[in-house]
């Protein structure tokens, strides 16, 4: 393992960010990290690598360049921006957090509610709080866990609690957006997985065959057409040599979502 121990948590601060002072990576969401801008890229960066995210993020500001323009964004056309990244339900909850902060009349400013949106949870709050807002919080992702524990002041039997204790006491007061971007820039360039041999605590999922990847195809299927029946969708899936046995299941799960809808003749469409 690539291991560095430190004697103090001054020295291995002041080392994370000079080297960061020199190779921080330059990211689109940095350059103007406004509520709106942090709130994008948090919600597509989950579970999403950063190279896949980069162009997906421009595409978008360039189609809903703020919350208005999210908040009135046509179904179909949200989702066609939104190809590409996965999690399709994402894309609903981003433009449901847009509706709601315009309702609100104000961005939230405390966890708790930002909590209350949809598809936003503990490390995605805390997240957009710290590089909204440069607040005093400390999180923890992957990349964050591994440079902790490599810096020797976690270890990989801490639970998820025990190391965020542990980034809480390392965090320098004033410097929480700098100091995350600058932990997460080392992780991911300088003490990678790779380097380290240190694993993440959880795994995804397998997505080939899964019924993650059918509804994916159902959903790209109706992007691109205006209706279709569930026995059209059904042939669609099995020509990729997918098993289309739970696809009724999983009409009915993006029904109840909000994705589609049966029109008045019984065929499938986007939701308005």
């Amino acid at each position: 393992m690539n291991c560095q121990k430190y004697d103090t948590v001054d020295e291995f601060q002041q080392e994370v960010l000079e080297w960061w002072n020199e190779n921080s990576r330059q990211l689109p969401w940095r350059e103007d990290p406004t509520p709106y801008h942090v709130l994008v890229s948090e919600v597509m960066l989950q579970q999403t690598q950063v190279s896949r995210v980069v162009p997906k993020y421009l595409e978008f500001l360039e189609k809903f360049p703020d919350f208005e323009s999210l908040a009135n964004a046509d179904t179909r056309h949200l989702l066609q921006v939104w190809s590409g990244l996965g999690y399709n339900r994402r894309a609903l909850w981003l433009r449901n957090a847009a509706q709601e902060i315009l309702r609100r009349g104000e961005f939230p400013k405390e966890e708790e509610e930002l909590r209350e949106l949809k598809g936003i949870g503990h490390y995605t709050s805390r997240s957009i709080l710290i590089f909204a807002f440069n607040r005093d919080l400390a999180t923890v992702d992957t990349n964050i866990r591994r440079v902790l524990i490599s810096s020797g002041f976690a270890t990989e039997e801490m639970s998820r609690s025990e190391v965020q204790d542990v980034a809480e006491r390392l965090l320098p007061k004033g410097m929480s957006r700098d100091w995350h971007n600058a932990l997460m820039d080392y992780g991911s360039l300088v003490l990678t997985s790779n380097a380290t041999g240190i694993t993440p605590k959880s795994t995804q999922s397998r997505f080939s065959g899964s019924s993650r990847e059918i509804r994916g195809v159902v959903i790209q299927l109706m992007i691109e057409n205006d209706e279709m029946t569930v026995n059209q969708l059904s042939s669609e899936i099995e020509q990729r040599n997918l098993d289309s046995t739970e696809l009724m299941e999983i009409v009915g799960q993006l029904v109840e979502e909000g994705f589609l809808t049966y029109t008045d003749s019984g065929t499938l469409s986007i939701a308005g």
